[in-house]
């Protein structure tokens, strides 16, 4: 199974790139780092620069059909630079478009919104987009991780790094079952 992680050049929350990106690994599964540049992306300790991490594939050249799941981690900086790039909603709207479960966590959501991907969806994230995620057309919980499988497609979201090990238990069920299903 090769699952897509998306990221902005710069602002990724590192554990929350890093922990999923383990969980896919551990499965034997192949994780691939999609971004909008070529090079390395700049991940983040919340406000300091962490380690920089090899683009594998660039969104555009990319297709979502050539992957079975996505992963989107969070970081302030990096959904709002994706939600920004008309190439990277694009690629995210190819998953729900294909039927293919989607993973988001923190501030991920917000590419979300972007993509028009959650209307009448069930959905957690960071306590600030609440009333964003609300205007979109989605119901916000406070909850550890929600799974909703609103057509088209999974939707698995998350709140925050604390939740990072129900999130990546969550995700790697989800997508095997997917990758079952077809």
């Amino acid at each position: 199974m090769r699952v897509a992680f998306l990221v902005a050049p710069e602002g990724v929350e590192q554990v929350e790139l890093e922990k999923p990106w383990q969980a896919v690994k551990d499965q034997g599964w192949q994780p691939r780092l999609v971004s909008t540049e070529t090079g390395e992306v700049q991940a983040f300790h919340h406000l300091d620069k962490a380690d920089t991490f090899p683009v594998d594939d660039v969104v555009g050249a990319a297709e979502a059909d050539a992957y079975d799941a996505l992963v989107l981690p969070g970081g302030v900086a990096n959904p709002d630079a994706l939600r920004m790039d008309a190439r990277a909603v694009a690629f995210v709207q190819g998953f729900f478009r294909a039927g293919r479960p989607v993973a988001a966590i923190c501030h991920a959501p917000w590419t979300l919104v972007e993509a028009g991907t959650v209307g009448g969806r069930t959905v957690t994230s960071w306590p600030s987009l609440a009333t964003d995620l609300r205007n979109a057309g989605a119901t916000w919980v406070d909850e550890e991780v929600r799974v909703c499988r609103a057509a088209p497609g999974t939707l698995i979201t998350s709140r925050r790094p604390d939740d990072l090990d129900a999130f990546c238990t969550t995700l790697v069920d989800e997508f095997g079952a997917a990758s079952a299903g077809r």
